[in-house]
């Protein structure tokens, strides 16, 4: 699987997790010198705490595109270390 935006790979896994139709990418597939840290934060109620971050590709930012749960509940601890994207991002085999 790829997470694509802007024109750039952002991530590339063989190995991702897919919870709810989204792909979660391991984070080490996911090119960080993309993402930035956000300050946005949601609550699942069996996952946890999600944390963001915006993406940055050829001077174009995709504020919150990149979710992931720091410390996910049990019943989603398949997902810990792991990235998922949405907002115009394409995640495609």
């Amino acid at each position: 699987m790829k997470a694509i935006w802007n024109g750039q790979t952002i991530a590339e896994s063989d190995d991702t997790v897919v919870v709810e139709n989204n792909h979660y990418f391991p984070k080490e597939s996911v090119k960080t010198e993309y993402l930035t840290d956000s300050t946005t934060h949601t609550t699942c109620p069996w996952k946890g705490l999600a944390s963001y971050y915006s993406l940055t590709v050829d001077g174009k930012t995709n504020p919150d595109a990149a979710w992931y749960y720091p410390d996910p509940k049990a019943a989603a601890s398949q997902i810990k270390d792991h990235v998922a994207f949405w907002k115009g991002v394409k995640v495609e085999a």
